[in-house]
């Protein structure tokens, strides 16, 4: 059965547009606003899912914070880049935290960090915390840097290919608890 990142690529050939262009990107913008994924959609691909996560791939995972009756609002399924590993747990980069184009934007500037130019099953982003932290052209990166235990982590981790990676920073999967998206965007824009 096709996954619905499978569906969305072949949906991207059959238009005849190539992964990681401005044309493929309209037309993902457009055509996710008519989608309707669910998390478990995700789950049904079992050879995505890993048991731990790599520094520099993009996964899903659902996720309950140690602090949350603390914290005014989290995402309950994150969309993360790991970018330091931790011995329980590791720091990343939660793009829910950023409007869609903005996750695109930041997707780009990360993207010159790869580890090769294929964007294939191989590919990672070779980023950490200093990296980040000093670099000024990836501003839209500080409000999506959070820690994650885990201890906390509640599912498997679904890793999504470096091809599918401007697909998946489409898809409204954000799943924040506390606050609204929209609130959440204009607090993150306040941070860049």
């Amino acid at each position: 059965m096709a996954t619905l990142l499978d569906r969305i690529q072949s949906s991207l050939a059959k238009e005849g547009l190539r992964p990681r262009t401005q044309q493929a990107r309209t037309w993902l913008q457009s055509k996710v606003r008519s989608l309707n994924p669910s998390e478990k959609e995700f789950f049904r691909d079992r050879e995505r899912t890993v048991k731990s996560p790599f520094i520099g791939r993009m996964y899903f995972f659902y996720y309950d914070p140690k602090t949350k009756d603390k914290l005014p609002y989290f995402d309950r399924f994150p969309l993360v880049i790991p970018v330091e590993p931790y011995n329980d747990g590791f720091l990343g980069l939660n793009l829910h935290y950023i409007h869609p184009r903005y996750r695109i934007t930041l997707l780009d500037k990360l993207s010159q960090t790869a580890t090769d130019t294929r964007f294939d099953l191989n590919t990672e982003l070779r980023v950490n915390y200093q990296y980040l932290k000093g670099a000024t052209k990836a501003f839209e990166a500080m409000p999506c840097i959070k820690r994650y235990l885990y201890s906390h982590v509640r599912s498997r981790f679904i890793e999504i290919f470096a091809d599918e990676w401007d697909i998946a920073c489409m898809l409204p999967m954000e799943t924040f608890v506390g606050a609204g998206t929209s609130k959440v965007y204009a607090e993150s824009k306040g941070k860049f």
